[in-house]
């Protein structure tokens, strides 16, 4: 089957359009995918390491909140401190987290957690054996703090809204086989 030529050209704009950021981190996906699958089928998989500066990852999620769009989310901005301390600016959809889960959001906050609002959300993570857990270090909604059990609750929500259905409460597999994660100052490396 031929593809129409303005079909193609566009899917040609489209290529172009990508940064250098998310070509490296789109062919670093393809890369552990391209092992996962020789893993599966029993035959030696390349041990694939990488390094994403914080741009890097967050010129990425940019560009993934285009092409897949995340319930519950609008945006997302990335931070990343040694000891796997992740610092996030999130804008948070609270109504449709509170539609997916009436009573996530306590009534003493939905006067100003209503709306799509930028959320700080500093994080730690523990990466052991191919999964990770996390804490929530610190929140905060411009100057108000919000309570580390009530944004743990709205993550989630969140996360099992998600074509994934991440179940935060429980160790969560790291992607495309990852074995390990780390963060040191401005950057993220990991490896399957």
């Amino acid at each position: 089957m031929r593809l129409p030529l303005y079909l193609l050209l566009l899917l040609s704009l489209a290529a172009q359009a990508e940064s250098p950021a998310v070509t490296k981190v789109l062919n670093l996906f393809n890369s552990l995918n391209q092992a996962q699958a020789m893993k599966a089928s029993g035959k030696p998989a390349p041990k694939v390491g990488f390094t994403l500066t914080e741009s890097e990852v967050n010129e990425y999620l940019r560009h993934a909140r285009v092409v897949n769009p995340r319930p519950g989310l609008d945006n997302m901005r990335v931070q990343f401190y040694p000891s796997n301390y992740v610092a996030t600016l999130v804008t948070i959809d609270f109504d449709a987290v509170e539609k997916f889960r009436p009573g996530t959001v306590p009534t003493l906050l939905r006067p100003i957690l209503s709306g799509k609002r930028d959320v700080q959300v500093d994080v730690r993570l523990q990466p052991a054996n191919g999964v990770t857990t996390f804490s929530v270090e610190k929140a905060s909604f411009e100057s108000i703090r919000i309570p580390a059990f009530v944004v743990e609750q709205m993550i989630a929500v969140v996360g099992s809204r998600q074509k994934e259905k991440y179940d935060t409460t429980k160790p969560v597999p790291l992607p495309f086989g990852l074995r390990t994660v780390s963060t040191e100052l401005g950057k993220v490396s990991g490896a399957n």
